[in-house]
């Protein structure tokens, strides 16, 4: 798609379970369910989210919109 991604792996990170509790109050979750998505830095949804959109057609748009996109 020509997005550049950042993944980061919780379980394989030291820090992965401050990560994951800091994602859950970013979120107003008590537990976010992973993957947590964020476009420009602002929280999107999961993967569900990431692809019902990707087949309604809005998530191209909002990823020009972000910048996030270099097509």
């Amino acid at each position: 798609l020509g997005v550049g991604p950042t993944i980061v792996e919780l379980d394989r990170h030291d820090a992965g379970s401050s990560i994951h509790a800091a994602l859950c109050q970013l979120c107003g979750e008590t537990r976010q369910p992973l993957p947590a998505v964020f476009v420009g830095g602002k929280f999107y949804g999961g993967v569900q989210t990431l692809l019902a959109n990707h087949i309604n057609g809005t998530l191209i748009p909002l990823l020009k919109e972000a910048g996030a996109l270099w097509l």
